[in-house]
């Protein structure tokens, strides 16, 4: 199989971002679509204990990142998986983050509204979902790069076709109020995927 698009890294600001503005925690479920190196899911793992699935179609970004989880020691909290991310199922995520191309991201989105449950976060570095608007938008003041990154709820975000799934979650709201103020003072040690 051969990637849909070349492997961009990330920036570590922008990973440091995303997990913000998903409000990741401890009981997440985090899926990275496209992986890569893995250090997103590392990151959550790090700060948060937080459980986590990389899915990346090149067999080399999924030995890179089960290689830099084992260093970090977080392997018993993640799972990198070779593989196609259209046919892999992600029903059991609790937040998804994406790096991808619009075209890509569009692809994804009918899977995204029927496999995962009101309340799901759905979190995009640089690329929106076309027509479905997002909850929040964050633009990233440049360090490496300028980031613009997007947030959606499941069943929050107006005009996802929810179908029967109702709008409520047994697994509750998270609390988007103000985010930036944990954007501003991390409490993280970053970890060097050099």
């Amino acid at each position: 199989m051969r990637p849909d698009i070349a492997y961009i890294p990330t920036p570590e600001d922008a990973v440091e971002a995303m997990l913000d503005l998903a409000q990741v925690g401890p009981r997440d479920v985090l899926y990275d679509l496209g992986c890569g190196d893995g250090r997103l899911l590392i990151r959550a793992a790090q700060r948060w204990g937080t459980r986590g699935v990389g899915i990346d179609i090149d067999p080399n970004r999924i030995a890179q990142a089960t290689a830099a989880a084992a260093a970090a020691g977080v392997c018993d909290r993640l799972q990198f998986r070779q593989g196609n991310l259209y046919d892999t199922s992600f029903h059991d995520a609790t937040v998804v983050a994406l790096y991808l191309l619009p075209h890509l991201n569009l692809r994804l989105r009918p899977r995204l509204w029927a496999e995962l449950s009101p309340g799901c976060r759905v979190v995009s570095h640089q690329f929106d979902m076309g027509d479905w608007p997002p909850t929040q938008v964050l633009k990233l003041e440049p360090s490496e790069e300028e980031s613009t990154l997007y947030l959606w709820v499941i069943g929050k975000s107006s005009g996802e076709d929810t179908g029967d799934r109702g709008v409520s979650s047994q697994r509750g709201m998270p609390d988007l109020e103000d985010f930036s103020e944990k954007l501003l003072k991390p409490s993280y040690q970053p970890y060097n995927f050099d």
